[in-house]
């Protein structure tokens, strides 16, 4: 397998549960900074130009951050990924597209890639204001969920590398301290071996 990602992107999640999972694979680093996600060699993989992208043993490709990580938990069962029951199935499932849907979709693009969404300086300040507000809001109602618990869904499963992205952007690029309960678990991520080699490779 390859994983196609850029450094410091929400690729991590998924660079995380690779080496959670154990298998082999392959590293394919996507030059963000040069656009290299809208050259031909890289939109014939994934036309959509973004990250992740997991090109699999038999040439075919998967993208899309929950479709990539359901795929690798449902083909690796040995990793004890995915919750075998049906609510913290739904749990977790409830949690990564919270997280990716909005807080990385909406909220970090408000509040540090205002050009993404409008090219009009003018309204950057107004958009990155309410994506501040609503990363708040969103940390606040993912530290409600975490109450009581290790992990977001019980058991260590996918919910909690799609957690910690948004966790380490949190701390990592806009310079915010977490909530009590998204911090002892940002701290828990950091401890493990899978988080800390998939940092490192990433030249964190």
């Amino acid at each position: 397998m390859q994983l196609m990602y850029a450094p410091g992107t929400c690729a991590i999640g998924i660079h995380i549960v690779l080496e959670e999972i154990g298998k082999p694979y392959e590293l394919v680093k996507v030059d963000f900074a040069n656009r290299a996600q809208y050259g031909a060699e890289f939109t014939a993989r994934n036309p959509k130009s973004k990250v992740p992208v997991l090109v699999r043993d038999d040439g075919s490709v998967l993208t899309e951050y929950q479709a990539i990580s359901v795929w690798l938990g449902l083909t690796n069962p040995q990793a004890k990924l995915i919750p075998p029951d049906a609510e913290g199935h739904a749990r977790m499932l409830e949690c990564m597209d919270y997280v990716v849907g909005t807080m990385h979709g909406q909220a970090w693009r408000g509040a540090m890639r205002m050009v993404q969404i409008t090219p009009e300086e003018a309204a950057h300040p107004a958009i990155q204001k309410r994506g501040e507000e609503m990363f708040t809001r969103g940390m606040g109602i993912l530290n409600d969920r975490l109450a009581g618990k290790d992990w977001v869904v019980g058991d260590f499963s996918l919910a909690d590398p799609a957690l910690f992205f948004v966790s380490w952007w949190r701390v990592e690029r806009m310079k915010t301290p977490l909530p009590a309960n998204v911090a002892a678990h940002y701290e828990r991520m950091l401890a493990r071996p899978a988080v800390q080699r998939a940092l490192k490779m990433e030249g964190f």
